[in-house]
């Protein structure tokens, strides 16, 4: 499958019925994803992978995953309104997925989902809560010894230091993620944010799953 037709492929997938704005909840644009899957395949860490997306909303990213041609995808995210758009979006292009509804700060998490070889991730910002992206850092790198993530542009300082000990950035990708209005508090109708797409390699010493 091509950049192209996988774009348009995410593009015909439904967003969230009901976003909640204390979760982040914005639908993962299709280029964006598109740009993330298709360099992770590119890079060898997609196809014939066990691959994990955490806080997979309505399934963007752990669906496109499943049409390169992934060899078992998880999906996880703590709304289960969400997880049941994912699993229909997920039938409506014939994705192979399981979807779990989960929270990634539980401790026997590791456990139930196993070793991945990829870890896929758009994390929550943190714009509602303040770090609100470490519990997915932390269990990404616990997970899989590569996770590709969507940061807000100008992230890497910090996601370096946080991750000092465990892992190393190795790529950075720039991006654009265009918010609709969706909330009360928003006041455009369309505001573009810039990202970062992050490629973390977790270095030997760092805890794994057996």
């Amino acid at each position: 499958m091509k950049l192209k037709n996988l774009e348009m492929a995410l593009q015909r997938l439904s967003g969230y019925s009901c976003p909640r704005a204390a979760l982040e909840q914005y639908q993962t644009p299709a280029p964006l994803a598109a740009r993330l899957l298709f360099h992770a395949l590119m890079k060898g860490d997609v196809r014939g992978k066990k691959i994990c997306d955490l806080g997979s909303g309505t399934g963007v990213l752990a669906i496109g995953a499943s049409l390169l041609g992934a060899d078992h995808v998880q999906g996880v995210d703590i709304d289960k309104n969400a997880i049941l758009v994912a699993k229909e979006n997920a039938e409506l292009l014939d994705a192979d997925v399981e979807f779990i509804v989960a929270d990634v700060r539980d401790a026997t998490l590791p456990v139930r989902l196993g070793y991945s070889d990829t870890v896929i991730m758009n994390p929550p910002f943190g714009a509602q809560k303040a770090h609100a992206d470490r519990p997915f850092i932390d269990l990404a790198l616990t997970l899989a010894p590569v996770t590709y993530s969507i940061f807000n542009a100008g992230s890497v300082q910090f996601i370096e230091t946080y991750t000092a000990e465990r892992a190393e950035i190795d790529e950075k990708i720039g991006g654009i993620f265009p918010i609709k209005r969706t909330f009360s508090f928003h006041t455009q109708d369309v505001q573009e944010i810039g990202v970062e797409i992050l490629r973390l390699k977790r270095k030997q010493q760092s805890t794994r799953v057996p």
